[in-house]
């Protein structure tokens, strides 16, 4: 069975990206299977800082207990200066996605480390640039995967939080299969 179905929301504001991962939560769709992204933006007036305490990244700033909290719900965290995107924060299992195409020189066709994560998980290259220019504007992008029906189920949920936009991606083929050679 193909795991690698996805619905991915745009949020405007960090608080409604919370509130949607909390519907997913309550009404159990599996935490593992869930990442967000968001752009880490820094003021003048206020310290922004992260660490390691054991498993988890810890962050104090602006957004500190937003991020605190996702991080607590989420599996994966990390911090990632992307150029051409900006510093990002992220949790969840696309933390992996991007991690492993690093590793697998899996960065092609000038997408940026994000892109070829969302690329490997079976996401359009097309929506892909959208993504990354919602998040360019400070805009939130969850992501929900799993099979057909996992995915079903958080659509229909995450379609009832009003995100921006919501999008569903099916990938029967990896689409890095293809530019292997």
């Amino acid at each position: 069975m193909n795991k690698n179905n996805s619905v991915v929301t745009i949020y405007n504001s960090h608080s409604e990206a919370e509130a949607a991962v909390r519907e997913l939560q309550q009404s159990g769709f599996e935490m593992k299977q869930l990442s967000i992204v968001g752009r880490d933006y820094q003021t003048e007036e206020h310290v922004v800082g992260y660490y390691n305490a054991g498993d988890r990244m810890k962050y104090w700033g602006v957004q500190g207990a937003f991020w605190g909290g996702i991080w607590g719900m989420l599996f994966g965290s990390a911090f990632f200066l992307i150029p051409g995107v900006g510093p990002l924060l992220i949790a969840g299992p696309l933390v992996g996605w991007i991690l492993g195409a690093l590793e697998g020189a899996a960065v092609v066709g000038g997408m940026s480390a994000l892109g070829a994560g969302l690329f490997s998980l079976g996401i359009p290259e097309n929506s892909v640039l959208k993504y990354e220019t919602a998040l360019k504007a400070d805009k939130f992008v969850l992501i929900a995967h799993g099979s057909a029906d996992e995915v079903v189920h958080a659509k229909a949920i995450l379609n009832g939080t009003h995100p921006e936009t919501l999008d569903y991606h099916q990938q029967t083929v990896s689409p890095l299969a293809s530019v292997a050679k």
